[in-house]
């Protein structure tokens, strides 16, 4: 098991939304034959959405692994739409995903496509 902190914070301004979101797990109870665990993550956000509702974002979800002292860094661009299907408003995500480290991990680059139902009040 294990358990941390998440702070976000964020400021929009006209089009354009920024900020970052991290947090800190450590591992403190469970199955002694697992590791432990202690990673920090953290995920820096810039974000440009136009008049007609089309959003450009681009972020990276970095963590660090601080027992094996190692960084997973990959880079995300996407492009979003937001449409409506009858009165249910949805959006549409495409994206792009290098992949800056680990050396001896992932590389390269990764595709994303997003559908997510929206449920405003």
């Amino acid at each position: 098991m294990g358990a941390g902190r998440t702070v976000v914070t964020l400021k929009q301004d006209g089009p354009w939304t920024y900020g970052v979101l991290a947090n800190h797990i450590w591992s403190f109870a469970g199955n002694d034959e697992r590791n432990d665990i202690s990673n920090t993550f953290l995920q820096p956000f810039l974000s440009y959405t136009t008049p007609d509702a089309w959003t450009f974002a681009l972020n990276t979800e970095s963590t660090y692994d601080w027992k094996a002292e190692e960084w997973s860094v990959p880079i995300n661009f996407t492009i979003s739409k937001l449409v409506k299907v009858d009165q249910q408003p949805i959006s549409l995500t495409a994206g792009v995903r290098y992949w800056a480290a680990p050396d001896n991990g992932p590389e390269g680059l990764g595709f994303r496509l997003g559908l997510t139902f929206l449920f405003p009040k």
